[in-house]
């Protein structure tokens, strides 16, 4: 029933390759990302051990009488997000401006003898742009939920002995962790936009991509050095 509101071209030039293609970059996509944020407790991810560093930051904040050094960081973080946030949306720009006028693209494929259908290339181009502004929300929200935490942090009393402080400080090492959470998942849909864009070769190279993508993800999560670093006891 889809097949009949796709026009005829759209219909020939899109097989079942290029559906199981698709499916495999958004299964690799929510796989990884589950896989980061849910490990197994014999083997934590990078994710999940930089949240009990920013725990323990937390507790040491609530006795640090200079807290200069902590804004320092917060504002550093929020910066970073702002920057990607930025980035993210002028790439939606971009990417939306070439599905409007694919003319360059379509002239390229005449040449290498590939489809030249503009309906193709422009819903090839649509999971980068899908991905791009997903990773835009999740940065603009990482950025307002360091803001949140950052005003969190300001309410800690001066005293540690305060029953107030390290509650406080805790919630506000939880704020942090979910605003690095988005922010990690901004980066993986980030990662996994640019491997979308292998679908303009054909529907191989989008498998072959989003497999590569998830592996490095994944590798970086689960057995990179800094990863055995951070579970040094």
């Amino acid at each position: 029933m889809l097949d009949a509101l796709l026009p005829p071209a759209l219909r020939a030039a899109l097989g079942p390759a290029d559906a199981v293609a698709l499916a495999l970059l958004v299964l690799a996509w929510a796989g990884i990302g589950w896989a980061t944020e849910n490990p197994p407790r014999s083997r934590p991810t990078v994710t999940v051990l930089m949240g009990e560093v920013r725990r323990e930051w937390m507790r040491q904040f609530v006795g640090r009488e200079n807290r200069i050094f902590d804004a320092q960081i917060i504002a550093s973080l929020r910066q970073g997000t702002a920057f990607f946030a930025s980035t993210s949306i002028l790439a939606v720009g971009g990417v939306l401006a070439l599905i409007g006028n694919v003319a360059p693209l379509t002239g390229l494929a005449a040449e290498i003898g590939q489809e030249t259908d503009a309906l193709l290339w422009q819903v090839r181009l649509l999971p980068a742009a899908v991905l791009l502004t997903h990773a835009f929300l999740k940065f603009v929200w990482a950025n307002r939920l360091f803001g949140y935490a950052s005003v969190t942090m300001a309410a800690v009393p001066d005293d540690a002995s305060h029953p107030r402080a390290m509650p406080r400080a805790m919630r506000a090492a939880e704020l942090i962790i979910r605003a690095a959470l988005n922010f990690n998942r901004g980066l993986r849909s980030m990662y996994f936009s640019l491997a979308s864009l292998a679908w303009l070769i054909g529907p191989l190279p989008l498998a072959l991509a989003s497999v590569l993508v998830a592996g490095f993800l994944a590798v970086r999560e689960f057995a990179s050095v800094p990863r055995d670093i951070l579970d040094h006891h």
